[in-house]
């Protein structure tokens, strides 16, 4: 392709909106234009982007014994609402009404259109397994689209979806896409690492996430440095903390024989809201003080307990409730709800409809420090098992840190943002059950089609390669997902360069590759930063000097090594120098 015919807008300067690498290089590189907030058009450099991550991800979907199909955007709210999800998929969903006041939906995903499918058609175990799988855009409704197309409200994504007799199959179909994904992500040339995940609105036994190492993730993955334990934050656990005694650190700060003999007191703490506070007012350590969190979820008053020196993970306290909203209460209604106020609210003597769930460490509290429900006052010698009578359960509800023992080997575990690329779910009978998609065993009996679910954000994998793939001067594209692999540079008003120049191209094109030629009428200095900006992996600059030596001279992009090539043998040396990149 030669630039002079090419729709390549490139924009010298970082778009002011744009936050991270990947959404400001994109815009400059002439990639992709906002039409709204979260809403994109791929401009043609950016669309052969998308379409080689399509091409390998179908590659690998078929190869995994996948079939591909196209099933619809819009959606009729009758199978969402079958399944439950209709409500449960909250304001994410774009909701609207046809001419005939049937309402619809424009598909987050399509869990319940495959049900759908397969419902009317599967009738005997003989017709099962099989696996389908569509590219194809999605809409979500994104509280705040950002990040270019990290965050977007409308994004191509490969969803599949496999349909088992048993849980022994989906195990194995499982597994299957496990191995196809991973597969997807290394001829991609980015480097992931697989977690375990929360499955949300999805549902399910399990789940897992695949994640590219990136410091502009937005979510935080916990690794283990000794053991092959990893999670996203928001399921991730954490062992005990042992200490040289052998009993867990929390209970080796307290003193079991004072708190048997310590009774409740009510203290003054004028203006302390925040444990940052208490601990300069009344010399506590944070791990001796119970945080109070109210909520609400799904319109109900809810508190969770956790240790001070710890953050509340929503997510475990929102599958805890089996809530499908949760949010803070307001500071307006602690004394009407909670009967409370703000920044002192405790768990001692709450009203009896609401519900509590303490963290797992607050019941090795023994003489702890809390709200007492009063302005300007907190409660000390406070035990849980002897003074809060209204726990309904301790679980794990706070967020892991860097340092925590691994939950598996008692190693360290390190904390390190990510982007989710992929995300793989077991839905077992969650669709199928409640939307009577059966089918009929070896004797006879009905049962419900056990599922799986798979998803690839297309686009977002375009954008994470960026993220890992750049530098000062611009995209630095992994040769899979480049969008040329080999653009031309003619320098100067010399028909004798610009001959050279396109017998070149020709030669290159002939042999199969990929080429751009920057034939437009401009200086040296803008062609070299455009080639830079675009990333394509190898430049070959062709001048009136070096082609006086019958010489081209060649860089590679990724390491910035430049040297010269004969001009005779230059197709042969520059296929091989692209099988050098390959590998």
């Amino acid at each position: 392709m030669k630039l002079s015919n090419y729709y390549l807008p490139t924009l010298r300067e970082v778009p002011a909106d744009a936050e991270i690498p990947s959404h400001q290089l994109m815009l400059r590189a002439g990639m992709i234009r906002s039409l709204s907030a979260g809403i994109y058009s791929y401009l043609p450099l950016g669309y052969r982007v998308i379409r080689k991550v399509e091409q390998i991800v179908r590659e690998e979907m078929d190869r995994s014994g996948a079939l591909e199909v196209l099933m619809p955007a819009m959606q009729i709210a009758d199978i969402w609402k079958e399944s439950g999800r209709w409500e449960e998929f909250g304001p994410l969903m774009v909701r609207f009404k046809d001419r005939n006041e049937r309402e619809y939906c424009l598909g987050p995903t399509h869990e319940e259109v495959i049900a759908d499918i397969v419902r009317d058609e599967v009738r005997s175990y003989k017709d099962l397994p099989f696996n389908l799988y569509q590219i194809q855009t999605k809409v979500r409704d994104e509280i705040r689209p950002r990040f270019g197309l990290m965050r977007a409200k409308e994004f191509i994504m490969k969803d599949a979806y496999t349909l088992d007799r048993d849980e022994e199959g989906l195990d194995k179909a499982y597994q299957n896409m496990y191995d196809a994904y991973v597969r997807v992500f290394e001829r991609c040339g980015l480097d992931t690492r697989v977690v375990e995940a929360d499955s949300g609105a999805m549902g399910g036994s399990g789940s897992h996430e695949f994640m590219v190492l990136a410091d502009s993730g937005e979510d935080d993955l916990a690794f283990c440095t000794d053991c092959d334990y990893a999670a996203n934050v928001e399921r991730a656990e954490a062992g005990l903390e042992i200490s040289s005694s052998g009993a867990s650190a929390s209970a080796a700060d307290n003193d079991p024989a004072a708190d048997e003999a310590a009774a409740i007191e009510k203290v003054h703490t004028p203006d302390a809201t925040t444990i940052e506070d208490l601990v300069n007012m009344i010399e506590v350590s944070p791990k001796k003080m119970i945080k109070t969190m109210a909520y609400v979820a799904d319109d109900k008053p809810v508190v969770a307990l956790i240790r001070g020196d710890d953050q509340l993970n929503e997510v475990k306290f929102r599958n805890h409730l089996g809530a499908i909203e949760l949010r803070p209460a307001h500071p307006d209604e602690f004394p009407e709800r909670f009967g409370s106020v703000a920044g002192f609210i405790g768990p001692v003597d709450l009203p009896e409809d609401i519900k509590i769930v303490a963290d797992s460490r607050i019941q090795e509290l023994e003489q702890a420090v809390t709200g007492a429900n009063q302005k300007d006052y907190h409660l000390v010698n406070v035990n849980p098992h002897r003074d809060i009578k209204e726990i309904e359960a301790f679980t794990e509800l706070r967020t892991v840190q860097a340092g925590d023992p691994c939950p598996k080997c008692g190693g360290a575990l390190e904390i390190k943002s990510g982007i989710e690329v992929g995300h793989i779910f077991k839905l077992g009978t969650k669709y199928s059950s409640s939307m009577e998609a059966t089918y009929l065993d070896e004797n006879g009996r009905e049962q419900p089609i056990v599922m799986g679910s798979y998803g690839i954000g297309v686009t977002r994998v375009a954008a994470a390669a960026v993220e890992q793939h750049h530098d000062e001067r611009g995209i630095v594209w992994p040769l899979p997902l480049a969008p040329y692999q080999v653009i031309i540079l003619p320098l100067g008003n010399s028909s004798e360069v610009s001959q050279a120049a396109e017998e070149l191209y020709q030669e290159l094109q002939d042999a199969g590759l990929e080429v751009l030629l920057d034939d437009r009428d401009e200086r040296a200095g803008v062609k070299f930063n455009d080639a830079e900006l675009i990333g394509i992996p190898l430049r070959i600059t062709i001048g009136s000097r070096s082609l006086e030596k019958e010489e081209f001279e060649v860089q590679i992009r990724r390491s910035g090594e430049e040297f010269n090539i004969d001009r005779s043998t230059a197709s042969a040396e520059i296929k091989k120098l692209l099988e050098e990149e390959i590998e």
